[in-house]
């Protein structure tokens, strides 16, 4: 099972409050996918989409490629791979950041002593 089902299944031991404060956090820290795709669009070619995404060591060889001659038709191939990738890289990240929201948020909230009026 993938860190989207286990986020999930943590998920459900929220309550309501702690929703609404995990999807806020989200948006803020999260990466979003239609301005990681603008820029793989408009500035790929240079890598600022992968820059966005926090992948700087590949950001910076797209960029060194692109300014050579041959590099720049290896950086073509790699920006026209990156438009089927960066769904992926958008989602793992988010679920990545997602999964350390909720740890912190579990992390404060009291254990509830054992019910052991049954005995």
């Amino acid at each position: 099972m993938g860190l989207s089902y286990n986020n999930w299944q943590r998920k459900s031991q929220l309550d309501t409050r702690e929703l609404m404060l995990l999807e806020s956090e989200v948006r803020a820290y999260g990466k979003d996918m239609t301005v990681a795709y603008i820029l793989w669009f408009f500035l790929g070619i240079f890598g600022a989409h992968r820059f966005y995404m926090g992948k700087t060591g590949s950001a910076i060889a797209q960029l060194i490629l692109t300014l050579t001659f041959f590099g720049s038709f290896i950086t073509a191939i790699w920006w026209f791979v990156d438009a089927f990738l960066l769904h992926t890289m958008v989602k793992e990240r988010n679920d990545y950041v997602e999964s350390s929201i909720i740890d912190q948020i579990l992390i404060q909230k009291p254990i509830s002593p054992p019910n052991y009026s049954n005995y």
